[in-house]
């Protein structure tokens, strides 16, 4: 998964001003205790990234 299309489904998830808060604020177990842009930044698949953000926020599978 590329990048930008991890960010297309943040905002289609959540809409894109709280996907943005998720990212930089919401601290993820299944990342680490990390926020999304620290595990990103830390090099770690989007596909992993957006994985635990689905867990977290219990997404529906038909769309993760």
């Amino acid at each position: 998964m590329r990048l930008t299309h991890f960010r297309r489904l943040m905002d289609d998830e959540f809409g894109a001003v709280r996907a943005g808060s998720l990212s930089r604020d919401h601290v993820f177990g299944g990342l680490g205790g990390r926020t999304v842009e620290q595990a990103l930044e830390d090099g770690d698949e989007p596909r992993d990234v957006w994985r635990a953000v689905c867990v977290e926020f219990e997404v529906p599978v038909e769309r993760r």
